[in-house]
């Protein structure tokens, strides 16, 4: 055993906060993730800055937020070469690394010189299992993580992606009840930008049983590193990339599209562990808290800068009340609109409250009604919100998720998770949401964000962009295209099951 920690980083695929039983959740049964928060801790308030796989991936490997990526920032495009990742840093000095099924997906990362680029190290992936249902994938992903500790006969520190694709959709409608043992009535809540009825509480069950897989091969992987002997010595993160693949979350800016579920585990380094920490945590802090663990300076990696911070003073139980904010926002996801623009946000998440800038409100923010709504995946709820639309008692469902919205909005988390009353215009809510606004773009000029300095010549439609429309059309003329870095589901269009 070496001194310096192995890494376990666990990332599944649209998996949301609050869905585990240590955040108190009774219908998502999640024990490994249980015990990860109860023998480390468990982040109350940790945030991904863009809510869509490739540029919250992008914002975890660089340590940087997705407007100073450039493409990288972007949904489906390309990682530009001079953009290193914390995983390569780790490589160079010394680890073995490794990984199994998505790591920065979807999207193209070449070398300067044009050549394939493996952005956190070899795949694992050749171990098979039979899924319980033919829409999750085959990946026996505890399997892959056992081959890739024996591929490690020097007893290198090594540092493992375990890039699950579940619950990321799609889903055998039933299997949640049916295969996971679940019933409706067990949902306490459903968030009210969608409709209370059968057809979403069964979509909700279903993400939660995908859920549950993620789950269950983290604990074989638990049980692994036990069987090893290196559960005392091995850092262990667990969180999701960006919220559930529903309308208004996955894909959007709000409390239930950034807002994600963490635990870290690392005996050896957090003291008190069985602590819940309420300080804002961005995704960001992963890239300096990792290397600063595996003893790397910064400054030693060749990486570009970081505005993250390392996380060590919540692992060593000092008052962190400086992380009283995040910051969040996006400018391309998929295409469906006009010359593939894309719908630019920034935001403020801070305190009680979340403010919001959209740059270009007179477009449509999920994607253009003719084109499908691209930017939210198909199913059973997204059918129902669009079935809904008509009845003048269900309309603001649709309006939620795919109407056009405010120039600025304004939403007291603490009193309306759900975000749908917008306060940016009461008031009395005046000079809250001028300090968030002056705050937000005083942070965003300080990282060079683009969009402050370029305004509408930004180059939102970068070539890239070219790679992909052929892609989308002829997806949705049906033919099976999908390249093998893409999950076929991250491109879905079809309404429903």
């Amino acid at each position: 055993m070496t001194d310096r920690p192995n890494i376990l980083f666990a990332l599944a695929d649209d998996w949301s906060y609050g869905h585990a039983a240590a955040y108190g959740c009774s219908w998502v049964h999640m024990p490994a993730f249980d015990r990860v928060a109860s023998e480390g801790l468990l982040f109350d308030h940790a945030y991904t800055p863009n809510a869509k796989c490739a540029p919250s991936r992008a914002a975890v490997l660089t340590g940087r937020n997705s407007w100073q990526l450039k493409e990288a920032g972007n949904h489906g495009g390309f990682f530009p070469p001079e953009f290193k990742t914390f995983p390569a840093a780790l490589a160079e000095h010394g680890y073995h690394c490794g990984l199994t099924e998505k790591g920065w997906a979807p999207g193209i990362a070449l070398t300067a010189a044009g050549e394939h680029r493996p952005l956190i190290g070899r795949s694992y992936d050749e171990q098979k299992l039979e899924p319980p249902t033919p829409d999750i994938c085959p990946n026996d992903y505890a399997a892959n993580f056992a081959d890739f500790l024996d591929d490690n006969p020097d007893g290198k520190p090594w540092f493992f992606w375990y890039g699950c694709i579940e619950p990321h959709r799609a889903y055998t409608y039933g299997s949640g009840a049916k295969l996971g043992g679940k019933s409706i009535d067990d949902i306490d809540h459903v968030p009210g930008i969608w409709p209370d009825n059968d057809e979403v509480r069964n979509d909700l069950l279903d993400y939660a049983f995908e859920a549950e897989h993620f789950d269950a091969h983290l604990g074989r992987m638990l049980a692994e590193l036990e069987r090893r002997g290196e559960m005392k010595n091995t850092i262990v993160v667990v969180t999701s990339d960006n919220g559930m693949p529903f309308p208004r979350a996955k894909g959007q800016e709000y409390e239930i599209s950034n807002h994600l579920p963490l635990a870290i585990r690392w005996p050896a380094g957090i003291s008190d562990p069985g602590r819940t920490i309420t300080d804002f945590v961005s995704f960001i802090d992963f890239a300096p808290t990792l290397l600063a663990a595996a003893g790397i300076n910064w400054n030693d990696t060749g990486m570009a800068t970081t505005p993250g911070r390392s996380l060590f003073d919540c692992f060593e139980g000092e008052d962190t009340s400086s992380r009283d904010h995040v910051l969040i926002g996006k400018e391309r996801h998929d295409v469906g609109r006009p010359f593939d623009a894309g719908y630019p946000i920034r935001g403020l998440r801070e305190g009680d409250w979340l403010y919001l800038h959209n740059f270009e409100p007179d477009r449509w923010p999920a994607g253009n009604p003719e084109t499908g709504y691209l930017n939210c995946d198909g199913s059973p709820t997204k059918t129902a919100i669009l079935q809904s639309r008509e009845d003048p008692k269900q309309a603001h469902y649709w309006q939620n998720a795919f109407g056009k919205r405010p120039a600025t909005e304004l939403y007291h988390i603490a009193s309306d998770p759900d975000c749908l009353t917008n306060l940016a215009d009461h008031s009395q809510h005046t000079d809250r949401r001028e300090a968030m606004h002056a705050r937000l773009f005083a942070s965003l000029a300080a990282q060079n964000d683009p969009r402050l300095t370029n305004g509408p010549q930004i180059d939102e439609y970068p070539p890239a962009i070219e790679k992909w429309r052929g892609f989308y059309e002829k997806h949705q003329r049906g033919a099976a295209f999908a390249p093998e870095w893409a999950h076929p589901s991250d491109f879905q269009t079809t309404e429903g099951k």
